[in-house]
């Protein structure tokens, strides 16, 4: 061959070579994987993906009742709650109660297509219901789905016409709605389930992002689906990481590494007020489901004497323990119930020390008393409270009550409360649909789910005729006025002492807009990057 073709080819060969290290320096290189915090040089264009954090997986897997939090906005519930609380229509678009109470009419919403293809119709909520009954009660990290808890009494399912179904009841239920929201209702492909009612893949729902891939405790990716019925997705692709540990999830946002995170104890509160030193960041919060506790061991001494559970209550001065430690986002309470619950009733907070100290010198005399707080690890990732558990067991040295703090992992924590093998414990509920009915049931009924397995041992012959009334009744009315009287009962005996209600707080980087706090998860679908 002619030597100029060795030499036209090596030069070829060079420039390649250049080229590609070039490429590789800016960041370039076909085969890089955009960052989070990695844009275009001319700052126009922006990474595919869209990275968050939230403190757990959001994604639990097949084996969860869910698969999926609702936050990551996978799937959606027949019936969804508004921001003031109240039942708001999702794949149901409209409902009819009978005049006796015991048959709900349900239209369905039209157009409404799950990921997998599969159209939304009257069967397909029957394969939901017909799965209900054969996992319930299933467990999550969520909330129990629980038929029994949610449609107590039902009866039937029932196919009117291709877009409607009814719901058929032994009992009246005038607050279906209420009980259907959310985590009660939740809707996916008829073909979405194996035999035992698990998931048989990814879920299939007909939200407006879609579960495209997911790796255990490491990230869940979501992709928008172009198929949805409203508004789609401004994101095509959003990206949740797990990273528990708070201060890491700081450094991450820091960095660009993410540019926002979400779900519970998203940001803890001191960590967002450094934040906020930086102009590069923003906050959002409104009021949260999620209510704290201090879960006291009513089975065994001396909490099992309500003076001393009064006592402790009186003692601590939840608006100086919201101010400091939490900066004053929540809200201090002395109510069993939620602050975002349409039932919820203002009950004025009780800070007396000094009768705190005399009724605790009425059980106690003048001995000390030693007892343990046992504090979920969890709980360390989301929020203080290693420095909540410290201010306890220095104020409750006023009530002769020498505080041991014990920390344990989730497991261990719960294994404790099931064996009454702890004093106090910090804890945290939500709500697990608009009706507190279920609530009030597991905490306050001496049968209840949450008053066994946390050894609450509360026992109220009133109470159990109060949820029996409000079971019965028809009148919402009168059904208000009952949870009114519940909620003064268990302000005064306290079988767990209420602390605060959360806020929902969190925190991004200003390259996204539209991105928000809600009272339970973000608007995750109206999050893009900022212009």
């Amino acid at each position: 061959m002619h030597p100029s073709f060795f030499r036209s080819k090596m030069a070829l060969q060079l420039i390649l070579l250049t080229l590609c290290v070039l490429l590789t320096l800016a960041g370039c290189s076909p085969s890089a994987q955009p960052q989070a915090n990695s844009s275009a040089s001319s700052g126009s264009v922006h990474p595919e993906e869209v990275v968050l954090a939230a403190p757990r997986d959001l994604a639990p897997g097949p084996q969860d009742a869910y698969y999926t939090s609702t936050i990551l906005y996978v799937w959606e519930p027949l019936i969804a709650a508004s921001e003031d609380g109240q039942p708001a229509p999702k794949l149901a678009k409209s409902w009819k109660m009978s005049e006796d109470g015991k048959e709900w009419t349900f239209q369905l919403r039209e157009n409404v297509q799950f990921h997998d293809g599969e159209k939304l119709n009257a069967d397909a909520v029957i394969a939901n219901f017909n799965r209900y009954k054969q996992v319930s009660p299933k467990s999550s990290p969520f909330y129990t789905l629980d038929i029994k808890s949610s449609y107590p009494g039902l009866k039937d399912v029932v196919k009117v016409d291709d877009m409607s179904f009814k719901l058929v009841f032994e009992n009246p239920q005038p607050t279906l709605l209420y009980s259907m929201v959310n985590f009660s209702s939740p809707i996916y492909s008829p073909k979405n389930f194996n035999e035992k009612g698990d998931f048989n893949g990814l879920p299939q729902g007909t939200g407006p992002f879609k579960l495209i891939e997911h790796k255990k405790d490491q990230f869940a990716l979501l992709e928008a689906f172009d198929g949805y019925y409203g508004q789609k997705a401004a994101s095509q692709r959003i990206r949740v990481r797990v990273i528990p540990d708070p201060d890491t999830r700081l450094a991450a946002l820091k960095s660009g590494e993410i540019m926002g995170v979400m779900d519970l104890g998203a940001i803890p509160p001191t960590l967002a007020k450094e934040l906020l030193k930086d102009s590069q960041f923003e906050l959002s919060a409104t009021k949260s489901t999620i209510s704290h506790y201090l879960h006291p061991n009513g089975k065994k001494a001396p909490f099992d004497n309500p003076k001393i559970r009064q006592a402790v209550s009186m003692m601590i001065d939840r608006q100086q323990l919201v101010k400091e430690l939490y900066l004053g986002y929540p809200a201090a309470t002395v109510n069993f119930l939620n602050n975002t619950s349409p039932f919820y009733k203002d009950i004025p907070l009780d800070y007396r020390p000094e009768e705190a100290k005399k009724l605790a010198a009425e059980v106690l005399g003048n001995q000390r008393k030693s007892i343990e707080l046992i504090v979920p690890t969890y709980g360390l990732d989301r929020y203080p409270y290693k420095a909540q558990a410290e201010l306890f067991q220095s104020v409750l040295k006023e009530l002769q009550l020498d505080v041991n703090i014990r920390i344990l992992d989730g497991a261990a924590f719960k294994d404790a409360e099931a064996k009454g093998d702890y004093d106090l414990a910090l804890a945290t509920q939500g709500l697990p649909n608009g009706d507190p009915y279920t609530l009030f049931t597991n905490y306050l009924s001496s049968t209840g789910s949450s008053n066994k397995s946390y050894s609450l041992g509360y026992k109220n012959d009133r109470v159990d005729q109060l949820l029996n009334q409000a079971k019965a009744t028809l009148s919402m009315d009168e059904r208000k006025g009952i949870y009114n009287e519940l909620q003064t009962i268990a302000a005064s005996d306290l079988p767990t002492i209420p602390l605060f209600n959360d806020a929902s707080l969190i925190a991004y980087n200003k390259k996204i807009t539209g991105y928000k706090a809600t009272i339970y998860g973000t608007t995750l679908p109206e999050l893009k990057w900022a212009s």
